[in-house]
């Protein structure tokens, strides 16, 4: 058992995680966490449906039929900083000097691209004006007007923006002026989240920067209220201390800040799932705060959203019919070998190869245990070189499959037949997902039931010169879904449009 001082057990006690959490993720840090075992990719036709154009339109007009009667809810992710948008430009604020070296010999030097194309594309930004009016008659030179311009941009005594929360930066212009990440998602609630003219949200933000929501929401809501006909329902929450994992240090013991105290870390978006896990709705739309688009591909979005709905409700009806029908504990071997086909075609599940020898009673206990879970529905992009997980079929140490979204980190890569597979992957996630979480008797899911706690990772970091481990939560469409029935479809390249870094919004796709 770990060693544990007074004063030790009273932080814990503060952030309401138990002395028995501490001792599993010290036992996590010690085993490790196993590398999982690709099968092979996802492609279309094996785990990927691909729909005619003719068909979408079906399945959208089948989600219009049908959204009438139900609860609909976006949850957005947005506690992501700016700060790391703005990498580069941080660095070229620490190093140039306008003074000693034009800006040009300085590129030159260093082979900062990032920094050539933003001060070749300045007058792009949908914050050039606001920034060059702040700035005006400060520069003697335009190598100066670039650095002015960045420091105006990123310092504490300018507009700040390194400190600002991802959502509320100006990442669009339009004919009403310019528009936010948070502004771009409530006009695409209205699109497709919205039910007799209410539309909810609920966003996941960092404590720090609660005021600065609720004062954009205060001021964009009632505008795009008044544009789009729609009541805004918002909703905020932070993640919660409790989902903070404990730092070691190489001998897997507490790493002990210079104030004496354990150091806790943030667990990773995988902390989500219990933000997710308080919400109640019949769909919940789920997408990144940074993944948004102008006004012109905003069908284009809503319409590939409402797609993927309406392949959930499709198949989510049928599922609450078979579970209804193994919970009444009326089927005849027909109907539960038409219920494993189901779960097998349409639900992505797959059996272990023992399963026909099983007695009926362990049989139709397991086709419950199968279909009596959420269901999500993640589009999936066709591969463009961009970062970021994919869609696998994956294998435990007992040899169940299932279908995954899987990051690279997962994977052992110096196993050269899985980083085959990797590499043979056709489709990325972008992280566009519609959730069921409830039962057919309406009744919502503990989605914490659900989370495979061996898909974490450990990550080295340093702290006041010294080395640790951190422990990060099982990613949120990774990890901690895993245990959900899953089904990947193919979405346009139009729907996926993060923004990284600040270059990012010079792309087309963010350029009105």
């Amino acid at each position: 058992m770990i060693d544990l001082s007074q004063s030790d057990l009273e932080q814990l006690q503060k952030k309401g995680i138990s002395k028995k959490k501490v001792a599993t993720q010290i036992e996590t840090f010690k085993v490790g966490i196993p590398f999982v075992k690709l099968v092979k990719a996802a492609v279309v036709s094996d785990g990927i449906l691909r729909f005619s154009e003719q068909e979408q339109n079906e399945i959208i007009q089948y989600f219009e039929d049908s959204r009438g009667g139900l609860e609909l809810l976006k949850f957005v992710p947005a506690s992501g900083a700016a700060s790391r948008m703005f990498k580069a430009m941080f660095n070229f604020l620490d190093v140039y000097d306008a003074s000693e070296e034009s800006l040009a010999s300085y590129i030159e030097k260093t082979g900062d691209t990032a920094v050539k194309r933003f001060a070749e594309q300045m007058e792009k930004f949908p914050f050039y004006q606001l920034i060059m009016d702040r700035i005006a008659g400060k520069a003697s030179n335009k190598d100066e007007e670039v650095y002015l311009f960045v420091k105006e941009m990123l310092m504490e005594d300018g507009l700040n923006y390194g400190f600002y929360p991802k959502g509320l930066l100006p990442f669009h212009k339009n004919s009403s002026g310019i528009a936010t990440p948070f502004e771009e998602h409530l006009k695409e609630a209205a699109l497709y989240a919205k039910t007799d003219g209410n539309a909810n949200l609920h966003f996941t933000i960092s404590e720090q920067h609660d005021e600065m929501f609720k004062n954009e929401d205060a001021a964009v809501s009632p505008k795009i209220s008044k544009s789009t006909d729609t009541e805004f329902s918002i909703s905020y929450s932070n993640q919660k201390p409790s989902t903070d994992t404990i730092a070691v240090d190489m001998e897997n013991k507490p790493f002990k800040n210079s104030d004496g105290t354990i150091l806790f870390r943030p667990g990773g978006h995988g902390a989500l799932i219990e933000n997710l896990n308080d919400q109640d709705a019949d769909v919940i739309f789920i997408k990144n705060i940074d993944n948004v688009v102008i006004d012109e591909n905003l069908k284009t979005v809503a319409d590939s959203k409402k797609m993927l709905a309406g392949v959930l409700r499709k198949v989510q009806l049928k599922a609450f019919e078979y579970a209804k029908a193994l919970d009444d504990g009326i089927i005849s071997s027909e109907q539960a070998e038409e219920i494993k086909t189901f779960l097998e075609k349409e639900l992505n599940v797959r059996f272990h190869k023992n399963f026909n020898n099983l007695e009926i009673e362990n049989r139709h206990s397991l086709l419950k245990d199968k279909i009596s879970r959420p269901i999500r529905v993640c589009g999936m992009v066709k591969n463009e070189g961009e970062p970021g997980g994919g869609p696998f079929w994956i294998s435990d140490s007992d040899g169940n499959v299932s279908l995954q979204i899987i990051e690279s980190a997962q994977v052992d890569m110096s196993d050269n037949q899985q980083a085959a597979i990797l590499k043979n992957a056709t489709h990325f996630n972008p992280v566009d997902l519609i959730c069921g979480i409830r039962n057919y008797k309406g009744e919502k899911y503990n989605l914490l039931d659900f989370v495979d706690k061996n898909q974490g990772f450990i990550t080295g970091k340093t702290k006041e010169g010294k080395e640790l481990k951190a422990l990060e939560l099982p990613g949120l469409w990774n990890g901690a879904m895993a245990f959900w029935n899953t089904i990947f479809v193919e979405v346009p390249l139009a729907t996926f449009n993060p923004v990284k870094t600040v270059n990012d919004l010079l792309k087309p796709t963010h350029q009105g």
